[in-house]
């Protein structure tokens, strides 16, 4: 069974015309504690605040779609399919939820439907989508064209997706945490050999909050056409404050990186970075996220 069908048909794809057959249950409501993580989960950024309206969601209607599991040892599952609808469920403070377990998986299925599954959720931010184009086509041996066809999108979108893997990592992380957008990343593809040039045009998205026409017409732009004038820069300096944007983004990344609300201050050239924490358990946690590894 492909990763497509079962995906595409829905839950009565996995389930045999009796769902108790050889005595197992393929379908039920499962205790929550008893779900492990998919450690090949492709999706490394969750937003807070999308989380916080799915758990409210959840906590008025349920999980209407049922969780993608396999069996796992002690009477116990391993998360498939379905990591954001886990999480928010946990947050709104459910006990079970409903699941659907997958017979004699494999790391290769397992790994194939997270992919599959989330690219066609749009639960991938753009470098996460592009990762898991990748991991389809070197972990399976897949063509583009194959890959396109088990996810439902062009040819042409997985290659130009492919592509942003070309950028600096410095870049890929701002895409990754909404720093800047997957348009700008696509501009800046056309200068990605002259690194100089590179960061000096990131830096005057971020700074200026330049749109896509704007950058494109930037990096058409000969080398020293169109830079800030020394008093312009200056007088820019002056101001010191943070583009708004680069602010909530630079939030959401830390918000999703601690599991805590973060807030930034800003004061001119100067600001502070305000987390909190709800225990000494909880500044604990903080403090050994925070501190330098050995």
């Amino acid at each position: 069974m492909s990763g497509k069908s079962v995906l595409g048909r829905g839950v009565g794809a996995l389930l045999s015309d009796d769902p108790t057959a050889n005595g197992e249950e393929k379908f039920f409501h499962c205790d929550i504690d008893k779900i492990e993580p998919n450690p090949e989960q492709p999706r490394k950024h969750f937003d807070e605040e999308r989380l916080r309206r799915l758990a409210e969601s959840i906590a008025e209607k349920g999980v209407i779609q049922p969780l993608l599991v396999s069996r796992g040892k002690g009477n116990r599952f391993r998360l498939i399919a379905g990591e954001r609808r886990l999480r928010a469920a946990r947050m709104a403070g459910l006990e079970e939820v409903p699941v659907v377990v997958m017979e004699q998986p494999t790391r290769g299925n397992n790994l194939e439907l997270a992919l599959i599954e989330n690219i066609q959720r749009h639960d991938l931010n753009p470098i996460e989508e592009a990762m898991a184009y990748a991991r389809l086509i070197n972990d399976f041996d897949l063509t583009q064209e194959q890959v396109a066809g088990k996810v439902g999108r062009k040819r042409s979108t997985v290659t130009n997706t492919l592509r942003l893997l070309n950028l600096p990592e410095y870049l890929q992380d701002d895409v990754s945490s909404g720093i800047i957008s997957e348009g700008h990343a696509r501009v800046l593809l056309r200068i990605k050999d002259d690194e100089q040039r590179l960061q000096e045009i990131r830096g005057r998205i971020i700074r200026e909050e330049l749109s896509v026409r704007e950058t494109e017409r930037l990096c058409r732009q000969p080398r020293g056409v169109g830079k800030q004038p020394p008093a312009d820069r200056q007088s820019a300096a002056r101001a010191g404050e943070l583009p708004e944007s680069y602010c909530r983004a630079m939030t959401t990344q830390l918000m999703n990186h601690l599991n805590t609300k973060v807030r930034i201050v800003q004061n001119g050239e100067r600001g502070k970075l305000e987390i909190e924490y709800y225990s000494s358990d909880d500044l604990d946690r903080l403090l050994t996220l925070l501190s330098p590894q050995e």
